[in-house]
């Protein structure tokens, strides 16, 4: 059985394809995209799927795909955020837990998509820098930026939200 075989790729999607969708799925912020878009992406590696299993960057590949496509949707619709709140998949842990989480959630889906992608590689996915920027195509030091200023906006956003709440 060779890299392109059509086994093999099955397998391979069958094992990392739930975690390509999640990753689209943080991405995006839209449960019915992330399908779409990890679909998008695999039929675009599948040509040259051979290669990038040889050179060990499938995924990197797949995931550098699925936020170009993002973005690319992101532009197309006019920057336009979600009018309805996306909801992270459900949390056994309480309900605290997933008040923080959704909130957490609510104020990431307000980033632009790069700072997003970023957030979710560094914190989600725990992947260095370096392998960020390889997948946002973008140099470690962009990379850095990128988190740098979600983490920025999200600290501006939750001092401010904090501050209201004193007032009230």
């Amino acid at each position: 059985m060779t890299d392109t075989d059509p086994e093999h790729v099955a397998e391979w999607v069958a094992a990392r394809g739930p975690a390509l969708q999640r990753f689209a799925y943080l991405v995006t912020g839209s449960a019915d995209d992330a399908p779409d878009l990890v679909q998008e992406a695999l039929s675009r590696a599948l040509p040259r799927w051979r290669s990038l299993v040889a050179r060990g960057t499938a995924e990197a590949y797949l995931r550098r795909s699925i936020v170009n496509a993002s973005i690319s949707a992101w532009r197309k619709g006019g920057r336009q955020l979600p009018s309805d709140d996306p909801q992270p998949p459900p949390v056994d842990d309480g309900s605290q837990h997933r008040a923080d989480a959704d909130h957490a959630w609510a104020l990431c889906a307000e980033l632009p998509p790069q700072q997003r992608a970023a957030v979710v590689l560094r914190f989600y996915e725990d992947l260095p820098y370096a392998e960020i920027g390889q997948v946002l195509g973008c140099p470690e030091s962009t990379a850095r930026s990128h988190v740098h200023r979600a983490l920025a906006s999200l600290r501006t956003r939750l001092t401010a939200e904090h501050e209201e709440g004193q007032e009230s």
